[in-house]
């Protein structure tokens, strides 16, 4: 259901996201990698809403069988509007830390530019698919898992559209700003990648 409580808890999620990124970009490395799993066993613990979290999981047909796709995509991005709203507020409490932060972050930044677009999205596939297989792995309460799939999508180089957003809302402005066109022309294609990604037990073998 799409309400202020959901908006709300999604906020939360992107929070807890963000702290888990600024874990990163403090450490880098397995050692920064692992600590991004704190993001995740916060949201599954609390049940938040996480757009990656959800995504492999919301109703795409009806209890009648008809497609329901339309309200699918309006909870995704209700929730996900949540989560980057969670992510600016962490964000923007970054830049009273003495780390440099927003270094660290640009760095990803520039990475994702360099890869562009298309390939950078054809790479978050592999996040949400790793996403949507330890949150499953954890609603049975093997919770292992996100030890492993959360450092696995980080070192494979597959980009998470939340983590991300933290990353950019933290680079320098002057940086973002001179490369707004190529970050709003990236950013959609993660989100896109990431759906395909946390679907694709869905699209490819939806019996399983």
């Amino acid at each position: 259901m799409i309400n202020s409580a959901t908006f709300r808890s999604a906020i939360l999620s992107g929070v807890a996201v963000g702290i888990a990124g600024w874990g990163y970009l403090a450490y880098t490395g397995i050692v920064g990698a692992v600590l991004f799993s704190f993001g995740l066993l916060t949201v599954v613990n609390y049940k938040l809403p996480l757009y990656t979290g959800t995504a492999g999981f919301v109703p795409l047909r009806d209890e009648q069988g008809r497609s329901c796709w339309l309200s699918a995509i309006g909870k995704l991005l209700f929730i996900l509007a949540g989560n980057i709203t969670g992510c600016l507020l962490v964000a923007l409490l970054s830049r009273l830390s003495p780390m440099d932060l927003g270094g660290a972050a640009q760095r990803i930044l520039e990475g994702r530019l360099a890869l562009g677009p298309v390939r950078a999205g054809l790479l978050a596939i592999g996040c949400g698919f790793i996403m949507t297989t330890v949150v499953t792995f954890a609603r049975e309460g093997k919770m292992l898992a996100l030890l492993f799939g959360v450092p696995l999508f980080i070192n494979c180089g597959f980009p998470h559209c939340l983590a991300d957003a933290f990353y950019y809302l933290t680079v320098p402005v002057a940086y973002t700003g001179a490369h707004i066109v190529e970050v709003l022309m990236l950013y959609p294609c993660l989100v896109v990648g990431n759906f395909v990604g946390c679907n694709l037990y869905r699209f490819i073998a939806p019996k399983a």
